[in-house]
């Protein structure tokens, strides 16, 4: 029995000291390495740093799948494709189900990183320090951190950003920021369900296979066409997407990233009361009014009210309480977004522009007003998209 009490508070304290040194374990042996001797937590500490982690770690397995595949390009406004990756010298060739298959994966990560977060409670008083400089992703899994993988390269890439000064800072994370964290996962696993609605596996093999075959004409001449060399790659790439998104999409991938958008608002307000009672300033990821930002950066003292009133708006429009003003219509009418997502059509830019592929979604009704985004943003002064994506 004593045996047994013994072996319970090591391990139990072996467990409590997993969470500490996270950062520098990172650092000397990376992000899969990490997530692996954090398994099995036992304390709000080891929750928020699988959390973190694990979210990182999905992250890092995104870029090695771009890397492997030579898809250095990057990709618009989605969230993994927009992220640099370098060129590989030598890439397996790049299918056309890589994308969904990228996003699937992306989905299922959100689900496995949000899960020891959300048995963060409102008691708890989780705390997890992390240098941003020692976070590298190992975009080619050679197990070495080679310069080009650090993560500042790609959080200035995804914030714009702004940190202030030229060294990496330290944050201190804690109760209020697994909230936050627990809505950005919902935020990438809405982008990823939507993807997977429109499914462009097939849109891609098309043109591929058409551009493949384009090539078999004049093959004996020599290349001639500046315009293919400056700008072929990019018109396929809006094609496909512009083909994808004129399918059918699947109605339970689109309900299924309303749900998640909805969820993004909860942990956001979740965030907002947990961070609102804190009275502590030291190494703050987004603080209250009473605080200051590691990151160096000016955050206004209504920043959290101010969010949330525009959050409020998103939420009216995901619940159908408001409509989204269309020009055809009068000031009484708009378009319900509710049901554009929980009873899907083909998204053909064409009909949507002129009017007839959004006449099923609209309906008499009270419309939204940019009042509360307007405040916001003038608030921040040309920073407003930088902070909506910090703030999530």
């Amino acid at each position: 029995m004593l045996r047994s009490i013994v072996t319970a508070v090591l391990l139990f304290g072996a467990a409590a000291a997993s969470a500490q040194g996270v950062s520098d374990r990172i650092a000397r042996t990376g992000l899969a390495a990490t997530a692996d001797s954090l398994k099995q937590p036992a304390s709000a500490d080891d929750r928020l740093a699988l959390g973190g982690v694990l979210f990182l770690r999905a992250i890092e397995k995104t870029l090695q799948t771009r890397w492997r595949h030579g898809m250095s390009r990057t990709g618009g406004f989605l969230p993994v494709l927009r992220l640099p990756v370098p060129d590989n010298p030598a890439p397996e060739p790049f299918r056309p189900e890589l994308i969904a298959g990228i996003f699937a994966t992306l989905v299922d990560d959100m689900t496995a990183a949000r899960a020891p977060l959300d048995q963060i409670g409102d008691a708890d008083d989780a705390s997890l320090t992390l240098a941003l400089g020692d976070i590298w992703f190992d975009v080619n899994m050679n197990g070495k951190h080679d310069p080009q993988e650090s993560l500042m390269p790609h959080f200035t890439a995804t914030l714009g950003l702004f940190v202030a000064g030229e060294t990496a800072p330290t944050i201190r994370f804690d109760t209020a920021d697994a909230a936050w964290l627990s809505a950005y996962t919902h935020l990438i696993a809405g982008l990823g369900e939507l993807v997977l609605a429109f499914d462009p596996t097939d849109q891609i093999r098309r043109v591929m296979d058409t551009g493949r075959a384009m090539d078999e004409f004049g093959a004996d001449t020599p290349y001639a066409s500046g315009y293919d060399m400056m700008l072929g790659t990019e018109i396929d790439m809006v094609a496909m997407a512009y083909f994808a998104l004129r399918q059918q999409p699947d109605p339970a991938r689109t309900r299924a990233a309303r749900d998640h958008a909805l969820a993004m608002i909860r942990d956001n307000r979740r965030f907002w009361t947990r961070v609102e009672a804190e009275t502590d300033n030291f190494a703050e990821w987004i603080p209250n009014a009473r605080q200051t930002s590691a990151l160096g950066v000016p955050v206004p003292p209504d920043t959290g009210p101010r969010w949330l009133a525009v959050l409020s708006d998103a939420e009216d429009l995901l619940e159908g309480r408001k409509l989204i003003p269309y020009w055809r219509v009068r000031s009484g009418a708009g378009i319900n977004l509710m049901r554009v997502l929980t009873d899907p059509g083909p998204v053909d830019l064409a009909e949507w522009v002129q009017g007839v592929g959004l006449l099923p979604y609209i309906e008499d009704g009270p419309r939204i007003s940019p009042e509360n985004w307007w405040l916001f943003r003038d608030m921040l002064r040309g920073d407003a998209a930088l902070f909506a994506i910090w703030l999530n």
